[in-house]
């Protein structure tokens, strides 16, 4: 039988934090772990939009445990507070879902300069696990799980002396881009987790052709051009709803058999029932991994690494 939401184990103990868990994929997420019964932290930017999602979440859960924490991944100020949020009332985090992206908008930079689509993508991601590593690694099998996209595909390789897309700027390549990076930075972690011997684990997860606000909101803000309302009405007639899209992102953390760096996604590519999957793209991989690494850190002023 294909694995869905009703396979989620019983998660009573565990601390969940859920970026973006405010619509979206993030809500299904935080709406599945909440109702297996883990302590879930909606970490998102509107506060009347999380508030509306912790409602939403207690009409299905009653008796579900949540907590919200202000969380704007496009200004690491606003990261490093809600990491020490996090920090300050839970010894440790069993579970973090880097869920929350934008997609295909207009040149914009981030309250630290940085190219928008790179910098709430990864960047923000990058710092927030960072701030949270020594809770994870307190948890007896922690999971971080980062949110890619087909989109990666497309992606061209990441240059350390154009980060933030001053040469030229497409809405679309950016896009792809910043995928590419979460990929590369799920990979990476995966491998930071396992030099050290610790039980934490880092997977992959990709959902498909999922419709939800980001296709109409990248058409809302003109960054997505004459190909925005093509695939905004292609994902309206042919995308899987946000319920069926989120058990990618939810078998990567939940399901027992998952292991660290593997990729999650449904089955025929845009749809279908959540498997593993491949990593493809291998060629010169380690290679981008590691500038990656350099250029996150030298960005961020932030390093990541597991001791």
């Amino acid at each position: 039988m294909p694995w869905t939401e009703r396979d989620v184990p019983d998660l009573t103990g565990r601390t969940a934090v859920v970026t973006g868990a405010n619509g979206g994929l993030g809500l299904q997420t935080a709406l599945a772990l909440a109702g297996a019964g883990a302590h879930v932290v909606l970490a998102a930017r509107d506060p009347a939009r999380t508030g509306a999602a912790v409602a939403r979440i207690r009409l299905s859960a009653p008796s579900a445990s949540l907590e919200a924490v202000p969380l704007d991944l496009g200004d690491l100020s606003s990261v490093a507070a809600a990491a020490r949020s996090v920090l300050d009332r839970h010894e440790r985090v069993d579970l973090l879902v880097d869920n929350a992206g934008v997609m295909a908008v207009p040149r914009r930079t981030t309250a630290d300069g940085f190219e928008e689509q790179f910098g709430v993508n990864h960047l923000g991601h990058w710092a927030l696990t960072a701030h949270l590593l020594p809770a994870l690694l307190r948890a007896p099998a922690a999971r971080v799980v980062t949110v890619t996209s087909t989109a990666r595909h497309r992606a061209r390789r990441l240059d350390p002396a154009d980060v933030h897309l001053e040469r030229g700027y497409g809405a679309w390549s950016a896009y792809a881009r910043s995928k590419m990076a979460n990929l590369h930075f799920g990979l990476g972690l995966q491998q930071r987790f396992a030099a050290a011997g610790v039980a934490a684990a880092s997977l992959l997860a990709h959902p498909g052709l999922t419709n939800t606000d980001l296709q109409a909101r990248a058409v809302r803000e003109g960054g997505a051009g004459q190909l925005g309302p093509v695939f905004e009405l292609l994902t309206a007639r042919s995308g899987t709803s946000p319920f069926e899209g989120v058990r990618p992102q939810l078998r990567a953390a939940t399901d027992p058999r998952a292991r660290g760096g593997e990729l999650y996604a449904p089955r025929y590519g845009s749809r279908g029932p959540a498997v593993r999957r491949p990593v493809l793209r291998r060629w010169r991989l380690q290679e981008q991994i590691d500038v990656l690494w350099r250029v996150s850190e030298r960005e961020t002023g932030i390093p990541l690494e597991v001791a």
